[in-house]
């Protein structure tokens, strides 16, 4: 998993700098540049996905804070009522909202700084092998992976690389007085926010180590009755979570803090819940600034941030909310890899159309992609589709059904279309003028205008 995070994280890097690099030359962010791009349908359509995908982050938000109060209230208050206490987020963002940006970044801060202390006390309790951290890191190895493994590996890219991050990251440089006429000012904070970019996906880097490589030292190859005999020992009141046999021990971010709490002392659970809180609360609002950013350039709407919050959390809450109601923990921390599994999906509906637009010349102008980087925005285009589309193929394999093989054949090629279609109009962008036949679109510098041409390029 650490190397799958790596090599995620470096993706991340290169898709960011170039979201940023897009918003600092052009004024525009990605919807807009994308409002201005596609035709109407498959505008609509790209839309379409990264709501699907903003609304999964919204949900995985809910679902974390949710378990973060269980356990930080001993069980007390339900599932559903931590479901229903996360709507106070919004009223938390819409509060700090009407003080400016800088007091959200401030309030955004202080949360990933939590997050660093609290998973880092964890990292320093159960004291992993140093030596088997980096080997996880650099030596990339897959033994004896099956469908679940591969769920796990494309949940992480989605995890780690989230589309809506993109349509953000290309929104915020806005925020920043940059003189566009100025070539050497464009320049400078191209550089100063590719320096912020690493910084901020170094920490998560970090955090990420923290969590994956505890759970793997504190949890790997026990058994269910092994966790069991520890639990009573030590009097935790969530004994009766395992069943009390030889099977392997499975874990997820509610039983993972109980394992914790059992082996390591209350204090690494609770530390661990408030680390899953503000984990949680961080994810609301990068979640919805992107909303805003992505309705907003799109659809051209300028809806109020309070009817678009309203509008994402309920959409997100009622899910969550009748699954806590009506299920066990066990299901609502199912649905994460589910919705991890469901941003690597949605990532290439980010990935290639900022490849595409920031190889165009006529947007970008000398600060459009050389060589050097279509030759690797390319390769990663092609990694990620494959990865999905791999994906597919191995999830359909396991469904068993006759009739969901058709349900989810009809699904899988409507979506595989689709990236084939924004494909085929990035590697255009990226110089392959041989595939520029029929209907295409180019782009003005200054207006951004569409303009139809027929026939193929020569």
């Amino acid at each position: 998993m650490l190397w799958v995070v790596l090599f995620s994280t470096i993706m991340g890097l290169l898709l960011q700098s170039l979201a940023a690099r897009l918003g600092v030359v052009t004024g525009l962010h990605l919807a807009e540049v994308c409002h201005r791009q596609y035709p109407r349908v498959p505008r609509i359509l790209l839309w379409l996905m990264v709501e699907l995908a903003i609304i999964g982050v919204d949900m995985q938000e809910v679902i974390g804070s949710a378990i973060a109060i269980n356990l930080l209230s001993v069980g007390r208050i339900p599932l559903w009522g931590g479901v229903l206490i996360t709507i106070a987020d919004t009223l938390i963002f819409l509060f700090l909202d009407k003080y400016g940006l800088r007091k959200l970044e401030a309030f955004f801060g202080f949360l990933i700084t939590i997050m660093a202390l609290t998973f880092g006390y964890e990292y320093v309790t159960v004291k992993p092998s140093q030596t088997q951290v980096l080997q996880g890191m650099f030596l990339p190895s897959c033994s004896g992976c099956r469908t679940p493994q591969i769920i796990q590996a494309v949940a992480i890219v989605g995890a780690v690389i989230t589309p809506h991050n993109i349509y953000l990251h290309s929104a915020l440089v806005k925020s920043r007085q940059v003189d566009r006429a100025n070539k050497q000012e464009v320049q400078e904070a191209n550089k100063y926010f590719f320096i912020e970019s690493c910084i901020a996906l170094f920490v998560s880097f970090i955090i990420n180590i923290f969590v994956i490589s505890v759970f793997a030292e504190a949890f790997f190859e026990k058994t269910n009755k092994q966790v069991v005999a520890v639990c009573k020992n030590s009097s935790s009141a969530h004994a009766h979570l395992f069943p009390d046999d030889n099977s392997t021990l499975t874990v997820d971010i509610y039983k993972g803090g109980v394992v914790l709490g059992c082996y390591f002392g209350p204090a690494a659970l609770y530390i661990w819940a408030v680390g899953i809180l503000a984990a949680g609360h961080s994810s609301t609002m990068t979640g919805t600034y992107s909303g805003q950013f992505v309705m907003e350039g799109f659809l051209n709407l300028k809806w109020s941030r309070f009817a678009r919050v309203s509008l994402t959390r309920s959409i997100a809450i009622i899910p969550a909310l009748l699954i806590a109601v009506f299920q066990d923990v066990e299901h609502l921390t199912g649905m994460n890899d589910f919705l991890n599994v469901l941003q690597s999906l949605q990532l290439p509906f980010a990935l290639i159309p900022i490849l595409t637009f920031t190889s165009l010349r006529p947007v970008m102008s000398e600060f459009a992609n050389g060589l050097g980087w279509r030759i690797i925005g390319g390769i990663v285009v092609l990694v990620i589709c494959f990865i999905n589309m791999y994906f597919v193929v191995v999830y359909v394999q396991g469904l068993g059904h006759v009739a969901l093989y058709m349900v989810a054949a009809v699904v899988s090629v409507a979506y595989l279309s689709f990236v084939f279609y924004l494909g085929w109009q990035c590697f255009i962008a990226l110089g392959m003028s041989f595939l520029d036949c029929g209907h295409t679109v180019s782009v003005s510098k200054v207006l951004l205008t569409k303009e139809t041409t027929s026939g193929c390029t020569k």
